[in-house]
């Protein structure tokens, strides 16, 4: 009989300590936080990957059980589809397609409306680049007719950008000899003169437009005149910039147009995990990497990430942005 009785107090404590074994074991079990980028050439990778190492707790920073990580992708198509799939908690997103998506109009029309999407912050301006091979002569966009140009690839941001600034200027991909490459492999083809152009979207300087300036020489085509005024009219996302002189070897000054890199999520992730995110992501520690760690780190602030909203923010960023003062 005390043998039973031993054995059944035995047994339950080993429940018990199971029962808290797998308790500990998913109180332990990290909570991971990828973040959907673009190529490795461009500039929305190397943020990424910043933010990323920002917010991972460890030691005494981050979000305490938080593993987040930057990831490869095709760029904000890619991610705003990712992270509707659930194969991405976040991602970058130009403010056009965000917009786009969550209102089921310009790119996603007829595709039905991304409802979920929410937005993180507003990260900085994305400038649209037209680099053009020297001795191409490309000196506007009118020129590209009948020239090999990259549009970037299906999925892109890129590509629906210079899709518009073509229409702009009275183009349609019919008109020249469209390629749909990477900015690298693009690059590649320029440095070969297998290209005579391609478009990029990001924040400048980009290193490989910088490697490309450096090695072989280029040219930037400006984006302006009447046809940018009118395109500026009628997208409303799109906002006047210019690409200073001496930012890219031998290049002066151009006169271009941008949109605003964005950072989104699901409005499934929990509001308390994205509050914390967004805490982190403001604070001091956060503020020296992205200053230290790229040339574009220096226009994420504070001020700026409430701006160009276009989609809503998550209930979890809102919170903390109401309690910074930087919304009412």
């Amino acid at each position: 009989m005390k043998f039973f009785k031993n054995f059944r107090f035995l047994a339950a404590t080993l429940i018990v300590g199971v029962a808290i074994g797998s308790s500990l074991a998913i109180a332990q079990t990290p909570a991971f936080f990828r973040i959907g980028t673009g190529g490795t050439a461009g500039t929305y990778y190397p943020i990424g990957g910043l933010i990323a190492n920002a917010i991972s707790g460890s030691g005494d920073k981050g979000v305490s059980g938080l593993v987040a990580t930057a990831v490869s992708s095709n760029g904000s198509v890619a991610n705003i589809n990712a992270i509707q799939g659930g194969a991405m908690e976040s991602g970058f997103s130009q403010s056009d397609v965000a917009y786009w998506a969550y209102s089921g109009t310009g790119l996603y029309e007829g595709k039905g409306k991304v409802e979920d999407l929410r937005l993180i912050a507003t990260l900085y301006p994305e400038t649209i680049h037209l680099v053009a091979r020297k001795g191409a002569a490309i000196k506007s966009v009118a020129d590209l007719k009948g020239k090999r140009v990259s549009l970037d690839e299906p999925g892109s941001g890129t590509i629906v950008d210079a899709r518009i600034v073509l229409g702009a200027y009275g183009l349609t991909e019919k008109d020249i000899k469209a390629e749909y490459l990477k900015p690298g492999p693009a690059g590649d083809r320029l440095r070969d003169g297998a290209l005579d152009a391609y478009f990029f979207v990001g924040g400048y300087p980009t290193g490989a437009i910088s490697e490309l300036a450096t090695s072989s020489g280029i040219s930037l085509v400006p984006i302006t005149g009447p046809e940018a005024d009118k395109l500026l009219a009628d997208n409303s996302f799109f906002a006047k910039d210019i690409i200073p002189a001496g930012t890219y070897k031998d290049v002066g000054e151009t006169p271009t147009i941008s949109v605003a890199a964005q950072w989104v999520t699901s409005a499934k992730q929990p509001d308390d995990l994205v509050y914390n995110i967004t805490k982190v992501m403001w604070n001091d520690a956060t503020r020296t990497a992205l200053d230290a760690g790229h040339a574009k780190g220096k226009l994420i602030t504070l001020k700026n990430a409430t701006t160009g909203l276009g989609i809503p923010l998550h209930p979890g960023a809102e919170r903390f942005y109401k309690e910074a003062g930087v919304l009412k």
